[in-house]
């Protein structure tokens, strides 16, 4: 795998926008400016490319004006960082206008750099694992960089924190504090807190024990169902078929899978109905262990864990439950295809490579 540098002072970071157009709409300049705000106070000089700023319709229809930004951001050598914006829904269709472009293409290699973001941004992790580089399945700029409290959550600084050291390993741990979603993130919010909750279970163990090794690969669990199914989009299957963008068989054996719900908090008979497609690819037979995020405001967090329990019952692949990524808050970086380790027995999550190109 390629990895990029890790963040300095004085670096540049694009903003970009992949997936719904939401940074531009004048309901979001409150969120706008204090994300810009936060990256300056981190010392980086941002970036907000050409087509970031345009609205929700205009992105909708217009998904290589999306996939255009990032491919010169990562022309671009001056720029080290790239951060999305927020999710979406559609952020597949950015594939065939990167995957058949030879020029986009060698520029991930020539120019390595960070990619942060999460929710329907899988589908640009995916595609870029398949390209070899390592991405960072974490913060995103609207709910993260832009948190309206008075700085950013700081379990999610702390590992924001990490894109500038050079590591050789870092653990990821349980925030003994979560925060209830936002009824409304509007400018009257600014400064207000999150509703704090105390971690009353940390990371939890659903099944299996030992030391177990993999690359880490995953993402939101609707998106990734999409590029199985075709549920919300019937031609995302085709295309990800098309340019190879999912592991092989072989592949998946070398994985530790993480999976985590949206904000749309799926009922538990759609998350059995998701998760059987994976086992029935053979996907979770495959791989070496399965890691669970921390459902949003932990809404059907008993619900869940029986479906697991119930869907791995006749498997022997171990399960992680209630880490703190994706769609709950606070959340941490999951490196995509870095050596990680997950210890079922001391429940405790290490990554154990560099990821960043240190020399």
């Amino acid at each position: 795998m390629i990895k990029p540098k890790p963040l300095q002072k004085g670096d540049k970071v694009a903003i970009v926008s992949l997936s719904r157009g939401l940074l531009g709409m004048p309901f979001c300049k409150h969120e706008l400016d204090l994300g810009i705000k936060r990256l300056k106070e981190w010392g980086l000089v941002p970036v907000i490319m050409p087509n970031a700023l345009k609205d929700i319709k205009y992105l909708e229809e217009h998904p290589e004006a999306r996939a255009s930004d990032l491919k010169e951001a990562f022309l671009d050598d001056s720029i080290k960082g790239i951060i999305n914006a927020i999710g979406g829904e559609d952020t597949y269709k950015l594939i065939p206008y990167l995957m058949e472009d030879e020029e986009f293409k060698q520029s991930v290699f020539k120019h390595p750099k960070i990619f942060t973001g999460f929710s329907d941004t899988t589908n640009n992790h995916l595609l870029l694992n398949r390209l070899g580089l390592v991405t960072f399945y974490g913060p995103c700029f609207l709910v993260d960089l832009a948190e309206l409290d008075k700085e950013m959550l700081p379990y999610t600084k702390e590992y924001f924190k990490k894109f500038f050291l050079k590591e050789n390993y870092f653990e990821i741990k349980a925030s003994p504090i979560w925060y209830m979603e936002r009824e409304s993130y509007g400018e009257e919010n600014m400064g207000i807190p999150r509703i704090e909750r105390r971690e009353e279970h940390g990371f939890e163990v659903i099944k299996g024990s030992g030391v177990r090794k993999g690359v880490l690969y995953g993402g939101c669990i609707e998106s990734l169902y999409n590029a199985l199914v075709g549920n919300r989009f019937v031609d995302a299957p085709s295309l990800y078929e098309k340019y190879g963008i999912l592991p092989t068989k072989e592949e998946w054996k070398e994985k530790i899978l993480f999976l985590e719900t949206s904000e749309a908090c799926i009922s538990p008979e759609i998350l059995e109905k998701m998760l059987l497609a994976f086992k029935k690819r053979e996907i979770f037979s495959c791989v070496k262990g399965v890691i669970v995020g921390k459902p949003q405001d932990e809404k059907y967090y008993e619900e869940y864990k029986d479906i697991y329990k119930k869907v791995f019952k006749d498997l022997d692949t171990p399960l992680l439950y209630n880490v703190n990524f994706g769609h709950s808050f606070p959340r941490c970086i999951l490196p995509y295809g870095v050596v990680t380790s997950v210890d079922f027995d001391n429940r405790t999550i290490k990554v154990e490579e560099p990821i960043f190109d240190l020399s």
